[in-house]
């Protein structure tokens, strides 16, 4: 029992910190670390819009969890060799399912955004994650901020 309150505990706060860290690509939305920081801003009009999907994180931490949990719950079942089994056989299920739900959570809804700019002419493309607060269309003027690690987003 204690085990299992450990493993829960364990999943619990890993589920944490992977929410924790992920930062959003809405053009609203801001990281701490581009608060206060000059970002380039040049203009342009929509050409198009188009909805895409930005996929979801795959880090070793959806497969753990679930390892983790698979192996607890298969060493629940059975007995004798039956339970290493099981144990073996639920920690790698459990590490299959675990990496799926993290690249299925963490995946998001986005607009590819072409983008004539005005000062080049040139005609660039830029993914950003939906933002139910805004939206665009072709014909749009935006503006497009462009932060010092090469980060671009649009924004009306």
């Amino acid at each position: 029992m204690r085990g299992r309150m450990l493993m829960t505990g364990l999943l619990i706060m890993t589920a944490a910190m992977v929410s924790g860290c992920a930062t959003s690509r809405k053009g609203r939305i801001y990281g701490r670390d581009e608060a206060r920081a000059i970002h380039t801003v040049r203009t342009g009009v929509i050409q198009s819009v188009e909805e895409v999907t930005i996929e979801g994180t795959k880090t070793p931490i959806g497969p753990a969890a679930g390892g983790i949990l698979g192996g607890v719950l298969g060493r629940s079942v059975g007995g004798g060799s039956g339970k290493n089994i099981a144990t073996v056989a639920g920690a790698l299920g459990g590490a299959a399912a675990g990496a799926a739900a993290e690249e299925g959570v963490t995946r998001t809804s986005a607009w590819e955004l072409t983008v004539k700019m005005d000062d080049t002419g040139d005609v660039v493309s830029i993914i950003q994650a939906k933002d139910k607060d805004e939206s665009f269309a072709p014909g749009d003027k935006v503006r497009v901020l462009e932060a010092k690690d090469g980060s671009v987003r649009v924004r009306k």
